[in-house]
């Protein structure tokens, strides 16, 4: 297995191991620079991802409303933040070779599957990064509960790549640059060197991932003549199951393609006046 990117994709997707999975992504990804580099890039393919990837037996995946909530002042509450960031970072991954698989059959220009490669790669660091904070404080990935919804976006979009796009890239990816600000600020008030410099390198290259999602959404929608800004509204209420929350960090979100006309009108809060 593995001959095309498609079929690479769903060996990522189908390995369950946090770990082993990650390792895998980053191996297929060097793969297909490295041919990219050589001016010999490999063929796309097709491929059938599976509905769910493969997944570890830990940690336990419970409804949203049933994971414990802790506190981030106290280092049980900061062990709590960094396996959920883990958890979201290891459904980073597979969302985003789903992607490559799943829709290796739309025509796009070679730079599509570039980007999506490319952030399944990063994606994986961030994993590996959340991994080792949480094994430096004696901990590991699997320890705590974790969320069961986060795969939920992905099933809702399966047949649907504007709505994958607008919902996961430009929405959930988006509430990243928001947070993780704050997030930064709890590891640094804690002391926490390696946890504050893991957090940076997430931050700035999640920009990066938010951007991907606003190019090729715009792309889609200059192809079949769509207005985005309606569009991302319409594809936003459909899949999104809930108001847009601020407080929105406008400049990460400028940079990475999306206005405020884009999310504020799906907030149920008023923006802030514009002098």
């Amino acid at each position: 297995m593995g001959d095309t990117l498609a079929q690479m994709a769903v060996e990522v997707l189908t390995t369950a191991d946090g770990r082993a999975k990650t390792a895998l992504s980053r191996k297929h990804a060097a793969t297909w620079f490295a041919a990219r580099a050589a001016n010999e890039p490999l063929e796309i393919g097709t491929a059938e991802p599976p509905l769910h990837p493969a997944r570890p037996t830990q940690p336990e995946l419970l409804n949203p409303r049933d994971v414990p909530r802790r506190k981030p002042g106290s280092e049980k509450g900061r062990l709590a933040l960094l396996h959920a960031v883990a958890h979201i970072e290891l459904n980073a991954v597979d969302l985003h070779w789903d992607m490559v698989a799943r829709f290796s059959d739309v025509p796009f220009p070679i730079g599509f599957f570039d980007d999506w490669v490319r952030a399944a790669d990063e994606e994986s660091n961030h994993f590996n990064l959340m991994c080792d904070c949480l094994e430096t404080h004696g901990s590991h990935y699997g320890a705590l509960p974790a969320h069961a919804g986060m795969w939920r976006a992905a099933e809702d979009t399966a047949e649907d790549l504007m709505g994958r796009l607008a919902v996961v890239p430009m929405v959930l990816e988006a509430r990243g640059l928001d947070v993780t600000p704050g997030m930064i600020e709890v590891f640094r008030k804690a002391n926490d060197a390696q946890t504050v410099s893991a957090l940076e390198v997430i931050y700035a290259e999640e920009v990066g991932h938010v951007a991907y999602g606003s190019k090729w959404f715009h792309f889609l929608c200059g192809r079949y003549e769509l207005d985005p800004k309606d569009e991302f509204h319409r594809l936003v209420k459909h899949y999104f199951h809930s108001t847009l929350k601020p407080p929105f960090n406008e400049e990460k979100r400028a940079e990475a393609g999306l206005p405020p006309d884009f999310y504020w009108p799906l907030s149920d809060a008023e923006p802030p006046a514009r002098g």
